[in-house]
């Protein structure tokens, strides 16, 4: 299993894809797999952990990304002929080596960053998974569609909630925590945000002059505990998307605590949202407004146990091996 680097495997709060990583190796694992996980030194796993950095680049500024991924790949072409099948997490280096690996290449395709990056995944010797129908490029040839799964026992299902709204993502304009931030203005209720500035003017000039303590709040990155606590308390997550979304963690976590969703008609979140059942799926601000006292009303019995049956990672784990038996025996 070839992790991303940037966090931690699993990461201590933000780090979708080492999120993920970490879930299906310790899902194969507990199935009696013999798994080797390529992370960090400081990763938490019951696989064997192959690792040539102490602890991830985006830790620490004294580390060049770059360098370190190149390495961490290398380390894991080297070995790569020990193995039956390497699943690559870690988008697109490995796959300039792809004709080099000893063994079969799956890769999970967690999001584009753009059209420019295409020509390395179609001339690369490596199937592909993608993490929703609506990423998928046209000009790729896809093994199947995995939605991603989460441990449902870290998520406490709450049957009542504050008025609370929250945001939970990367400050930037893709994660729209100003749109957030006039919803909640415009429905009277507090915002809680949580996540990573990434975007330091947006936050300065569009999020910042915002947070008063009161009636927006923002918390930083918050891990594993604290988010259970912040999303099972609150009304609803917002989900303001500026860009297409491949998926969108968060949309599920919350559901996993019965917290109901008002996203955006971006990306995967037709695909994740059931219609006035887990949530909204709205165009634009003024639908959103309109929105939020819907899904206040919405049964949160009924969203966890949808996100039960959609995105527990029994299921994820399921589709995966099923993979890999499809690749491994021809």
């Amino acid at each position: 299993m070839l992790s991303s680097v940037a966090w931690r495997t699993p990461p201590r709060d933000y780090g979708p894809w080492e999120r993920v990583a970490s879930l299906l190796t310790e899902g194969l694992v507990a199935r009696g797999e013999d798994v080797t996980l390529f992370a960090t030194a400081d990763s938490i796993t019951g696989a064997a952990l192959e690792s040539v950095l102490p602890h991830g680049y985006a830790e620490d500024p004294a580390m060049d990304g770059r360098i370190w991924e190149a390495m961490h790949v290398a380390r894991a072409l080297e070995r790569s002929g020990d193995f039956d099948l390497v699943h690559n997490h870690l988008d697109w280096l490995p796959l300039a080596f792809a004709r080099s690996w000893g063994a079969p290449l799956l890769t999970t395709i967690h999001g584009f960053s753009g059209a420019a990056i295409l020509p390395v995944y179609q001339r690369a010797a490596s199937a592909y998974v993608s993490i929703s129908d609506a990423d998928r490029a046209p000009e790729l040839d896809y093994l199947a569609t995995v939605h991603h799964g989460i441990d449902l026992d870290e998520f406490t299902a709450t049957a009542e909630a504050g008025d609370d709204l929250v945001v939970l993502g990367r400050i930037h304009p893709d994660k729209g925590t100003a749109d957030a931030i006039e919803i909640a203005r415009r429905t009277g209720r507090r915002l809680l945000i949580c996540g990573p500035v990434v975007d330091d003017a947006y936050f300065a000039e569009r999020v910042a002059p915002h947070v008063d303590g009161e009636r927006v709040v923002h918390l930083g990155s918050i891990g594993p505990a604290d988010r259970d606590r912040v999303l099972g308390a609150a009304a609803m997550l917002l989900h303001p998307i500026g860009f297409d979304e491949p998926f969108g963690l968060a949309v599920i976590e919350a559901m996993a605590c019965g917290t109901p969703v008002v996203a955006y008609r971006r990306g995967a979140m037709p695909e994740l949202i059931d219609e006035a059942v887990t949530g909204f799926v709205v165009d634009g601000l003024d639908e959103a407004v309109a929105a939020v006292p819907r899904a206040a009303r919405l049964d949160r019995v009924q969203v966890r146990d949808v996100a039960e049956r959609r995105f527990g990672v029994e299921r994820m784990v399921d589709e995966y091996l099923a993979i890999y038996r499809r690749l491994l025996n021809g």
